[in-house]
């Protein structure tokens, strides 16, 4: 497949809107005028990738309508369809899918540009706050690599109920609340959200053999041995 491919089905849309259509008008690959509205622009391409929306970034000089067109068999899209359409809808870019395979080509217009206003979430931010100030120190690189596992706030609570138990053994869930000051000390154990405690009778924890092998690493990444009381992951 061509890009040229994709302009007669295209054309055939935008005509069909009373647009005229003419393709390669200096630096655009489509430029469709309709009257005295602002002109349509369409830039062609085979797949998305940083240089296409760059290019049609720069063509919001020119108009404030400026699309992308791309073939309805374009991987990326596939695969990132909800976060493609979020990025050019915040660059208020637009974005067509052409069907040029088939008999007289179909298009589907996906997004159309527009001012971009995001929705605040109040509740998201509070949550993002809470978890840094809580959070113990700064035990992680940024960009450090998550499919380990990073350090959170949780997971500094489990590590000191963890190194708790290392020194004590077994211990009643109760107990480990009262000693460490940790109110959530018995849903934490209860949950054993990362498989490091046993319950080894009614009430009663201990490290499990999964524990006793991970609590030392991630002791060597520097966990801090002060701990803070937090109800988030």
């Amino acid at each position: 497949m061509k890009e040229s491919d994709l302009y007669l089905p295209l054309k055939r849309f935008l005509e069909s809107q009373n647009y005229e259509v003419k393709g390669e008008v200096q630096d655009c690959d489509v430029l469709a005028v309709r009257g005295e509205e602002a002109p349509v622009v369409v830039e062609l391409k085979l797949s998305l990738n940083l240089s296409v929306v760059l290019q049609a970034v720069e063509r919001l000089s020119l108009t404030p309508k400026v699309y992308i067109g791309i073939p309805e068999q374009c991987k990326t899209l596939k695969r990132r369809r909800r976060h493609i359409i979020k990025l050019l809808r915040m660059l208020g870019l637009g974005l067509i899918v052409i069907a040029s395979g088939r008999r007289n080509g179909s298009v589907e217009v996906l997004l159309d540009p527009g001012e971009y206003k995001p929705r605040k979430s109040k509740v998201r931010q509070e949550r993002l706050l809470g978890e840094f100030m809580r959070r113990v120190g700064d035990p992680n690189l940024g960009g450090t690599e998550k499919r380990r596992g990073i350090m959170t706030v949780y997971r500094q609570r489990a590590l000191a109920i963890a190194r708790f138990l290392q020194t004590q053994g077994p211990t009643k869930a109760s107990d480990v609340t009262k000693t460490l000051q940790e109110p959530k000390a018995r849903d934490i154990l209860y949950d054993d959200v990362y498989g490091w405690f046993d319950r080894v009778s009614r009430g009663v924890y201990d490290l499990s053999p999964r524990g006793r092998q991970e609590i030392p690493l991630w002791q060597e990444q520097g966990f801090s041995k002060s701990h803070q009381s937090s109800s988030s992951r």
